[in-house]
């Protein structure tokens, strides 16, 4: 079941989250999020956050945010998903941001972004599935694990 995420979410979401931290170059965030940090940022963010229920646990989470402050990037956003590690690769995650961007669309979001630190052939694969097209990559920007790495922009055009 794919469903709006409420506060009580949060700490299932915040526990799938850490572990991208703790474990991954997926995320730049090099300390693990509490429960009431991540319930903070769901509150601040008016953007939609989903998450994938699966016999009443949270699996996995996908979210829009702003893009940038100033207002003419208002038709445009930046999206993430995540998911529990156990819950990869059966179709979550397209299933997560296909929800995801009718909401969009319905709020007249123009344009999504995805970010991806590299390499990440799952994600780039994902974003690639839905239409997405590469903008932009950008090398060695960020420094995590000892190691330089990239991140390229996916962008999708919402119709």
């Amino acid at each position: 079941m794919i469903r709006r995420a409420t506060n009580d979410d949060a700490g299932a979401i915040a526990r799938i989250y850490n572990h991208y931290i703790e474990h991954t170059i997926i995320t730049f965030e090099e300390t693990p999020v509490t429960a009431e940090e991540m319930n903070n940022r769901m509150v601040s963010n008016t953007l939609p956050r989903l998450v994938a229920e699966e016999d009443g646990i949270v699996s996995g989470s996908a979210y829009a945010q702003q893009w940038r402050p100033r207002s003419a990037y208002r038709h445009s956003v930046e999206c993430s998903v995540y998911l529990d590690p156990a819950a990869t690769g059966r179709g979550l995650g397209k299933q997560l941001y296909q929800r995801l961007f009718e909401l969009l669309r319905e709020m007249k979001i123009h344009t999504v972004i995805g970010g991806i630190a590299l390499p990440n052939d799952p994600s780039v694969g994902l974003h690639e599935s839905l239409g997405f097209e590469k903008v932009a990559h950008y090398r060695e920007v960020g420094r995590k694990f000892g190691q330089w790495i990239d991140v390229a922009y996916w962008q999708l055009m919402l119709k």
